[in-house]
């Protein structure tokens, strides 16, 4: 109950910020982050839109890779009409295609930029059983392992940008507190929905992929440290506000629920406030691997995240990226 008023009211916690805060605000001390480039995936409209907004505010270099090119240039046209001094590059980019994502990695190390921060904020909710066209259930293609490889692919960038700037990088993975609606084996029950050996329940297949990107967040930090690179990885759960995702499912039903829950939805300028204040503020360096709420640190739920299947789940994800088992099971 505490937490609960302590959210409605926006009260700050131990960063100085809330659930009431706003992205302008957690980063209105950092005024010139032209030193900084930074890959925002999902940034043609919500969320990451407002996050992309608020950064070239600040001043960094933004790379947005977008499925939808067209969407992606209204995107910077909206920016740069606000902010004329900003530098926007548009690359074409489809989470769900292993090989499209190993493309958008060779067109950006091609341009010879550094990269500071890479938030991996896309996020899609497919409502039918689909496949992507590596064989993955499309929503857990879409909004975790596209983004596992995506990230493994532009470490070592990140890592020698840090070395040779002095300036940590960042990694920023865009989680929901939803990730706690999912209990079981996670890799079990998604071999299981990929090959529609049971029905596909497109709540609990969304809950899987969000909690995959918290197990993601764990192992990916305690590898980063293992390698000493000075970039860091955390997980930002950004609150309940109605994007694009859940407009997808208008109806008395869903309108309903959201009527319910208005009381405790965010704004977007508030729901992108925890996903800048981890990926700029000076007050999260050095921190790692942590999951972070109402641009607090918190305390994920012991009762479906460990270690044993963050680990788990990353050796799964090599297996899943690997090139020459995608080439076998293509010519099969």
């Amino acid at each position: 109950m505490q937490e609960t008023i302590r959210y409605l009211l926006g009260w700050a916690g131990a960063s100085g910020f809330g659930s009431k805060s706003t992205a302008e605000e957690v980063t209105k001390t950092l005024s010139d982050l032209h030193p900084i480039t930074a890959i925002i995936t999902g940034a043609t409209s919500g969320i990451g839109e407002e996050t992309a907004r608020v950064l070239a505010m600040r001043g960094a270099r933004l790379i947005l890779p977008a499925r939808n090119l067209k969407a992606a240039v209204e995107t910077k046209a909206r920016i740069t009409g606000e902010f004329p001094e900003s530098e926007i590059i548009v690359l074409p980019l489809d989470l769900s295609s292993l090989s499209s994502v190993r493309s958008f990695v060779t067109r950006f190390l091609s341009l010879q930029l550094p990269l500071n921060l890479l938030i991996n904020n896309a996020g899609k909710f497919s409502h039918n059983h689909s496949l992507s066209e590596d064989g993955i259930e499309m929503t857990f293609a879409t909004n975790y392992l596209g983004h596992f490889l995506l990230t493994k692919l532009l470490i070592e960038k990140m890592a020698e940008t840090a070395s040779s700037t002095g300036i940590e990088g960042r990694i920023v993975n865009v989680s929901s507190g939803i990730y706690t609606w999912f209990s079981g084996d996670g890799l079990r029950y998604l071999d299981l929905v990929t090959r529609k050996k049971i029905e596909y329940d497109a709540t609990r297949t969304y809950a899987l992929s969000k909690l995959a990107n918290v197990l993601h967040t764990i192992e990916l930090a305690e590898k980063l440290q293992e390698k000493g690179a000075y970039v860091t990885a955390n997980c930002v759960h950004p609150g309940i506000v109605r994007t694009r995702l859940t407009r997808d499912r208008e109806g008395f039903l869903t309108d309903l629920a959201f009527a319910m829950a208005s009381k405790l939805m965010k704004t977007i300028p508030q729901a992108a406030a925890t996903t800048c204040y981890v990926a700029v503020h000076p007050a999260v360096a050095g921190v790692t691997g942590k999951y972070f709420v109402d641009c607090n640190q918190i305390s994920p739920s012991e009762e479906v995240v460990s270690r044993k299947e963050a680990a788990r789940l990353w050796a799964a994800s090599e297996e899943m990226t690997m090139e020459n088992i995608l080439s076998r099971d293509k010519a099969m």
